[in-house]
């Protein structure tokens, strides 16, 4: 009789110090497994935000018109797709940038972007909804919903891809 207690009572802490060890590696594996995910998803968070403030810094140079800052974020030389520069792809040094705000600006002196929202898309792609607002020199005013697409390569827009309604009256 005592040794069927025995085998019973074996038998039974045998079961649980089974049930806890495994319990005990589940745990530890799920632990393991939690404290590696936040690993892979901190970078591209890390970097999103780097892409978000490059693209409020974009902005704040365009409002203060200080075009050599803004060329300066671009690719020495980017693409851009924008009605004003004609169909297709076009190819621009920041030289070339600089001098095509200056003429903007010499025809809307008052020119400013309002920025509605930012959307980050994937690990290069920035997308931006704001509004383009200006006085030209006859005292009209103009207030365009622009949509851009940009590309950042290593910290450096490289494609500007521009679209608004261009339709003309």
């Amino acid at each position: 009789m005592c040794k069927k207690n025995w085998d019973t009572r074996y038998k039974r802490t045998t079961t649980h110090i089974m049930k806890k060890a495994i319990s005990k590696l589940g745990a530890l594996l799920l632990l393991v497994s939690c404290q590696n995910e936040p690993q892979k998803e901190a970078q591209p968070v890390k970097k999103t935000a780097a892409q978000e403030e490059l693209i409020k810094q974009y902005f704040n140079h365009f409002n203060q018109h200080q075009w050599d800052k803004m060329a300066a974020m671009y690719a020495e030389t980017a693409e851009f797709k924008d009605p004003s520069l004609g169909q297709g792809v076009v190819k621009q040094t920041r030289a070339q940038i600089i001098e095509k705000y200056n003429e903007l600006q010499e025809v809307f002196p008052d020119i400013k972007d309002e920025v509605v929202s930012i959307y980050p898309s994937g690990d290069q792609h920035v997308v931006v909804e704001f509004v383009s607002t200006g006085t030209a020199p006859d005292k009209s005013k103009f207030e365009l919903p622009i949509c851009t697409v940009f590309t950042i390569e290593n910290g450096l827009i490289t494609k500007d891809f521009t679209y608004y309604d261009n339709f003309e009256e």
